[in-house]
C-alpha cells in the first residue's frame, strides 16, 4: 500500500497514492510525503530509484534486521530506525524496521505492516503543517517512535520495584523468574537503544544536509531527539543493572542461607562422629572386652559421650562456629 500527502506551493494539502507524483514534480516548491507499507518489490525498487535513492540504502531497507544508522547521499539522507509494532508492560516487544529517506522537498517512509508512529504523524501532518519542512517531519517521526519506547520503559520501573519487595516474601521464586525475564528483555532493548543513541549523536554533531547542520535550522529538534535517545539508553542500562543486582543479590542471599544450613549440619555431624565411634567400638561384643563386664561401664560410656559432645560444643562456640 502506498499513500501520498502533497503540500502544494499555495499551501493546500491533498492525499492520494503514487499517482500524485507528476503533480509534485510539476511544482518545485511543493512538498511530498510518500508512505510505503510493503516489501521491496521490483515496482517499489523502481519507485525509490526514481527519487535517486542509493541502491545500497535500498538493500539495507529490504533486510528484515539491520542495525539502525544514518547515511548521507548527494540528493537525500537515509535513516534506518528500529521501531516497534508491539510493546507490552513486561517489555516484550515486536520490532519493526522503519526506513526513511529525506530530501529537500520530500519524505519517504518504508515499513512492513502498519506503523503506529507513521499513522500518528500522518493524522497530524496537515493540521499542524508538519510537511512544510520534511526534515523536521522526519525528526518528529523519530522522536515520537522513541517516545513509545520511553513510556513503556518508565512504566516498567514501578513493576521492578514491586519485584524487589517480593524477593523477600513468600513468592520469591516467581519474582526471581520475572526479574530474569526483565533482564533478558532489557538486554535486547539496550542494544537497540545504543544504536539509536549513536544515530542521534551523528545527526546532532555531524549533521546531515537534508536534516540540518550546525546550530541553525532544526538544531533544537535534533538536540531533543538526541536527548530522548540518550535517556532511553541510560534508563535501559540502569534498569538492566538494577535487575542484575537484584538477581545476584537474591542468589547471594540464598547461598548464604544454604551455607548456614550446611554449617549447622556439619557441626552436628562433627559432634556425632566421636559419639558414633564410641558406640561402634563397644557394640562389637567381643568376649575379651573387660569393659563389657564392668558394673558401671554403661554409665561410664554415656558420661564419656556426654563429655565429648559438650566439649565439642564449647570448642565450636569458642571458634565462633556457633
Amino acid at each position: 500500500m502506498i499513500r501520498a500527502l502533497l503540500l502544494s506551493a499555495d499551501g493546500q494539502y491533498s492525499t492520494g497514492d503514487e499517482h500524485m507524483l507528476p503533480a509534485w514534480r510539476e511544482q518545485p516548491d511543493s512538498a511530498l510525503w510518500l508512505d510505503i507499507q510493503s516489501e521491496i518489490t521490483p515496482e517499489i525498487r523502481a519507485l525509490l530509484q526514481s527519487f535517486d535513492c542509493n541502491e545500497l540504502a535500498i538493500k539495507d531497507a529490504a533486510r528484515t534486521r539491520h542495525p539502525p544508522k544514518v547515511e548521507n547521499f548527494d540528493s537525500n539522507s537515509f535513516i534506518l530506525f528500529r521501531g516497534i509494532t508491539e510493546l507490552d508492560d513486561s517489555l516484550t516487544h515486536v520490532p519493526q524496521q522503519l526506513a526513511i529517506w529525506v530530501g529537500r522537498n520530500y519524505l519517504i517512509t518504508l515499513h512492513r505492516g502498519e506503523s503506529v508512529s507513521v499513522e500518528q504523524l500522518l493524522e497530524r501532518a496537515a493540521p499542524d503543517h508538519l510537511l512544510q519542512s520534511p526534515a523536521e517531519l522526519a525528526l518528529a517521526l523519530l522522536h515520537y517512535a522513541g517516545g513509545r519506547y520511553l513510556a513503556k520503559l518508565m512504566a516498567a520501573e514501578e513493576r521492578i520495584g514491586e519485584l524487589e519487595d517480593q524477593l523477600l516474601g513468600e513468592n520469591s521464586n516467581e519474582a526471581l523468574k520475572e526479574l530474569v525475564a526483565y533482564r533478558t528483555r532489557l538486554r535486547k532493548l539496550r542494544r537497540v537503544f545504543n544504536y539509536h543513541q549513536r544515530m542521534a549523536e551523528t545527526i546532532l554533531n555531524d549533521g546531515c544536509p537534508s536534516l540540518g547542520i550546525g546550530e541553525g535550522g532544526s538544531y533544537h529538534i535534533r538536540r531533543d531527539l538526541y536527548d530522548r535517545c540518550e535517556r532511553l539508553s541510560s534508563l535501559c542500562t540502569l534498569y538492566y543493572e538494577l535487575c542484575s543486582d537484584l538477581v545476584e543479590g537474591y542468589i547471594s542471599l540464598s547461598s548464604h542461607q544454604l551455607n548456614n544450613t550446611m554449617k549447622i549440619l556439619t557441626i552436628i555431624t562433627a559432634i556425632f562422629v566421636p559419639i558414633t565411634f564410641i558406640a561402634g567400638l563397644y557394640g562389637m561384643n567381643f568376649d575379651n572386652m573387660p569393659e563389657l563386664h564392668y558394673e558401671y561401664g554403661y554409665f561410664f560410656v554415656l558420661g564419656t559421650i556426654l563429655v565429648v559432645a559438650v566439649a565439642m560444643i564449647v570448642l565450636f562456640k569458642k571458634i565462633r562456629w556457633l
